[in-house]
């Protein structure tokens, strides 16, 4: 049993700390840099005439905030998945989660062009939920599928799968300008109006997901063990997918197919604060919020003053952790 390495109680301590830092980093700066001063300005004694006033209350805070919530919920989304599965490899953008949910918004664009954004929400958990069940169903069906690199593999041909459906339609209705959004994840175009509208979901997803945490840290010991000690898997597991495809949904819906993040941060999460699910998946949201908010901030630097779509930026470091993780875990599941 692998031991706690730091207190999780620090972190949480931590945290207003670092998320004030992180929304004055990511306001200052970009394409062009703000001082405090303006920022202060802006916020306590809005000029609706100032252009600066305009990028921060309209742009950037709206930006940040969306992203810092955005790593929460795929953060927790990972976790949740590697837990209930016990796979290692298990997160939203590799299981077809993420995919399901473009290539159902695909289809809304084009033959609902009109849908609000309370209907796209609904669309994207609908996608969500038919990625998920896609890839474990067929799982369930072959020989081994459920093992942790066959699932992820399945998930990326299932993802890949998917992607191409969406691309093609959105090709032959030409509507790849639109659709683009959802494949490159643009955080800076952040709709203040659909971050209140994720907020009921938000709730639900995580609060379902804090109240399973235990019975997950009960299940990544193997479902013999979690039934021999009275637990109700199937419910369990059930209850978590929903969460993952609520998590997921609303994290698409916001601002696209964001990929790693819920494969990274739960390893991290894991590594500091130990097995117990009680403390990963609350840790995980704040981590994943700052990984990707930081990533963010990242993106608008390395090829300044143009910015760096995110994807790559997360890939930059989820890339070579995934591979990391089949050369020393190879097939087996975690503890």
């Amino acid at each position: 049993m692998q031991k706690r390495r730091l207190n999780p109680v620090v972190l949480f301590a931590a945290a207003p700390l670092f998320i004030a830092v992180t929304i004055l980093a990511s306001v200052m700066y970009g394409a062009k840099s703000i001082d405090v001063s303006t920022i202060t300005a802006a916020i306590f004694h809005f000029d609706t005439d100032s252009i600066d006033h305009q990028i921060i209350v309209s742009s950037r805070l709206p930006r940040v905030i969306g992203a810092l919530l955005i790593g929460a919920f795929l953060a927790v989304s990972g976790a949740l998945m590697q837990g209930m599965t016990r796979n290692y490899l298990a997160s939203p953008s590799i299981m077809g989660v993420s995919d399901g949910s473009v290539v159902v918004i695909t289809l809304c664009m084009v033959f609902m062009p009109n849908t609000s954004s309370l209907g796209l929400i609904f669309y994207s958990l609908a996608g969500s939920a038919l990625g998920a069940g896609l890839v474990f169903f067929i799982a369930w069906l072959l020989p081994g599928g459920m093992s942790p690199v066959r699932l992820a593999i399945l998930g990326t041909i299932i993802g890949t799968f998917l992607g191409g459906v969406s691309q093609a339609v959105a090709t032959y209705y030409q509507v790849s300008q639109t659709i683009s959004f959802w494949y490159n994840a643009r955080l800076h175009q952040m709709d203040p109006g659909m971050i209140k509208l994720i907020i009921p979901f938000a709730i639900v997803g995580l609060a379902l997901a804090l109240i399973l945490s235990k019975s997950i840290t009960i299940l990544s010991m193997g479902d013999d063990v979690a039934t021999s000690l009275g637990q109700r898997t199937g419910w369990v597991k059930a209850l978590s997918i929903l969460s993952v495809v609520i998590l997921t949904g609303i994290s698409v819906a916001l601002a696209g197919k964001i990929a790693f993040v819920g494969l990274l941060v739960p390893h991290i999460a894991r590594f500091l604060f130990g097995v117990d699910y009680r403390w990963i998946i609350p840790c995980s949201a704040l981590l994943g919020g700052f990984f990707l908010a930081w990533c963010d901030i990242l993106s608008r630097f390395i090829n300044s003053p143009f910015e760096t779509p995110i994807g790559v930026v997360t890939a930059l470091f989820g890339v070579p952790f995934f591979l990391y993780l089949i050369k020393t875990k190879g097939g087996g599941k975690h503890a």
